[in-house]
């Protein structure tokens, strides 16, 4: 990426239920139900994300899977794979309509990263918060259902994958492995975190984060945490990049809204001003910057701003 700092999408699925009007938490494919259903608010939803200034978006596949779509969509392996393919498609259209409609050069154009949520979103039991089935799972069954995937993002030409709300040190270790595959593929590496110290299954972040990025720095461009309250941001941030003074692990975060986020609840807009210390995460090292679960296109716009304002005060230009 050549932003000195990228500034993310939202959560899509409180953004996109602005589209379509009906409840979709609780749903077991969550957003990705509309990739067949409504492909055309997935598309405004990207399109919201984008006219609020954010560098990136990402597919809206976080809880697709070929297993799922079979399973919940009664489709075939072929079809199942044809909608991953579909989803990137939406996501370049958007970038791609964007970009015409701002005059932008190609090197501004906006990013497509590819979404790859955590086995455990699959399940759709919340151990996405918990880890618990990295005790119970082998490698290769995590390699097995992750493959797919990450080979029809990457064959349908993302930027980057997403590795994203990843709860146990044992998944972790197997994204990065199945990584290796790819040779020519980055990806950034996020987890879920129960507290301001510990990823989801109780391991401690920062030496979790610091092997997963010195195993493959040369395929991940940053780690860091995603859907996690802010109050736990910047003592996980400080963990990794302790002194400003020293060379920084480039990082990224995304988190939710806070103390109004419950698990498994309806997104709906909060009256609440996002009031993210974004300045204090940039000096930190973050290098890509949105939100989760609550955060919403205005809340972007804020968040860009907000960046805007850091890169003045730093004397730098918005490109390297």
């Amino acid at each position: 990426m050549s932003k000195i700092i990228n500034v993310l999408d939202g959560g899509f699925g409180g953004q996109l239920s602005r589209h379509v009007g009906v409840k979709i938490d609780g749903d077991p494919l969550w957003t990705a139900r509309f990739l067949a259903t409504n492909p055309t608010a997935v598309y405004d939803t990207h399109m919201d994300f984008l006219r609020a200034g954010a560098d990136i978006i990402e597919t809206n596949t976080y809880q697709a899977s070929i297993p799922g779509f079979m399973k919940y969509l009664n489709m075939s392996s072929t079809e199942s794979l044809n909608l991953l393919l579909t989803a990137v498609h939406l996501a370049k259209k958007a970038a791609n309509d964007y970009s015409q409609e701002k005059g932008l050069c190609p090197e501004s154009k906006p990013k497509v990263v590819g979404s790859c949520g955590p086995y455990g979103a699959y399940l759709h039991d919340i151990s996405e918060y918990t880890g618990a089935y990295g005790k119970t799972m082998s490698r290769k069954e995590l390699y097995d259902w992750h493959r797919p995937r990450f080979k029809a993002l990457l064959d349908a030409g993302v930027d980057l994958l997403a590795f994203e709300t990843i709860p146990c040190v044992e998944e972790a270790e197997a994204l990065l492995d199945l990584l290796k595959e790819f040779s020519e593929a980055r990806a950034w590496l996020s987890f879920s975190c129960r507290d301001d110290c510990h990823i989801s299954d109780g391991s401690v972040f920062k030496e979790v984060a610091l092997r997963c990025y010195h195993t493959l720095p040369s395929q991940i461009v940053a780690v860091g945490v995603n859907c996690v309250d802010p109050k736990y941001v910047t003592p996980l941030l400080q963990s990794i990049n302790p002194s400003l003074e020293k060379k920084q692990i480039p990082l990224v975060v995304y988190p939710n809204r806070g103390d109004c986020f419950t698990i498994g609840e309806q997104a709906v807009a909060s009256d609440d001003l996002l009031n993210l210390p974004i300045s204090d995460w940039l000096d930190l090292g973050v290098r890509y910057l949105g939100g989760c679960c609550k955060i919403f296109a205005e809340d972007i716009k804020t968040i860009r701003s907000e960046v805007n304002q850091w890169l003045c005060s730093q004397g730098k230009n918005y490109t390297i």
